[in-house]
C-alpha cells in the first residue's frame, strides 16, 4: 500500500483524522512522538516563522525547503497547505503540486479564495471551477497522484447566503474529481448537518473556539479536523508569558 493510499484510508476511519498542523520539524515531530496519524503544514504559521504576513507572501522555494526538512524528519505523511497554488498560471501551480509529490507529500490544500490588496475575496463560480478544473486535468494527464482538499471559504469570510455559496462550491468541487472538502470556520452544528448531508466526499473542518468536541464531530460525520495557525499562536502566547515571568523574576526559576 502506498503512502498516498494510507493516507486516503484515513479518511475513511470511523474516528475523523485529527491532523496535526506543523510549521517546522520541531512541531511535527511532537506530534509524531504523542502517535498522530498524520501532519499537514500551516501555511500561515510557516510564514509567521520565516517571518513573512501570510497569502503567499514567502516564496514556494522558501515553504519547500521547510517541507523537505519535515519529511527528512518524520514517517508519518504530510500534507501541505498550498494556500492558492503559489503560482500565477494552472501550470506554475501543477509543477509546484509535482515537486511536493516527488518529494513524498501526500496530500495538498487549494483554496477558493485569493488576497487581493491586503483583502482576501472569493473567487468567483467561474473562476473557481476554471481553476480547479484545469489543475485536476493536469495532475492526471502527468499521472500525479496525490490527495487534494480543497478548501472553500464562504464561512470564513462570512459571505452572504452563506449555506448556498458552500453548497454550490461543493458541487464544483466533487463535480471535477477532487479528493475532500474543507470548510474552515463553520462551527454551528446545524450548519455543519446541513452542509455535510449533500457531501459525498470526506468533510474536513478547523479548530475553531465555537467548534464542538471531536464526539460531536464524528457523529456528524467529519472525517478532518485540522488546528490551522491556532497551536503555533498559543505555543509563542506561552512564550512570552514566560520571558516576561523571567524578566520579572531576574532569574530563569519561572521555567525550572
Amino acid at each position: 500500500m502506498t503512502a498516498i493510499h494510507k493516507f486516503r484510508e484515513l479518511h475513511k476511519q470511523d474516528d475523523p483524522l485529527l491532523i496535526g498542523n506543523v510549521w517546522n520539524v520541531q512541531s511535527a515531530r511532537a506530534y509524531e512522538k504523542l502517535g498522530y496519524q498524520a501532519v499537514a503544514t500551516s501555511s500561515s504559521a510557516v510564514a509567521f516563522s520565516l517571518g513573512y504576513e501570510d497569502g503567499e507572501n514567502m516564496s514556494f522555494d522558501e515553504y519547500f525547503y521547510i517541507v523537505e526538512r519535515i519529511l527528512k524528519s518524520i514517517t508519518i505523511p504530510l500534507s501541505v497547505d498550498l494556500e492558492g497554488g503559489y503560482g500565477k498560471t494552472v501550470e506554475e501551480i501543477v509543477v509546484n503540486i509535482s515537486r511536493l509529490a516527488k518529494a513524498g507529500v501526500v496530500g495538498i490544500n487549494i483554496e477558493d479564495s485569493v488576497i487581493i490588496d491586503g483583502t482576501r475575496k472569493l473567487l468567483s463560480t467561474h473562476d473557481f471551477h476554471e481553476k480547479l478544473n484545469a489543475v485536476i486535468l493536469q495532475l492526471k494527464e502527468q499521472n500525479i497522484d496525490i490527495f487534494v482538499n480543497v478548501r472553500i471559504d464562504p464561512f470564513l469570510l462570512g459571505v452572504d447566503n452563506t449555506i448556498q455559496e458552500t453548497l454550490d462550491r461543493i458541487e464544483i468541487i466533487e463535480r471535477v474529481g477532487a479528493d475532500g472538502i474543507f470548510v474552515p470556520c463553520i462551527t454551528e452544528v446545524q450548519d455543519i448537518e446541513n452542509v455535510i448531508k449533500m457531501a459525498k466526499l470526506p468533510f474536513s473542518v478547523m479548530c475553531m473556539p465555537e467548534l464542538p468536541d471531536f464526539q460531536t464531530l464524528k457523529n456528524l460525520g467529519v472525517k478532518r479536523i485540522s488546528s490551522g495557525n491556532f497551536l503555533n499562536g498559543y505555543i509563542y502566547g506561552q512564550l512570552e508569558t514566560a520571558l516576561k515571568a523571567i524578566r520579572e523574576a531576574g532569574s530563569f526559576s519561572p521555567i525550572f
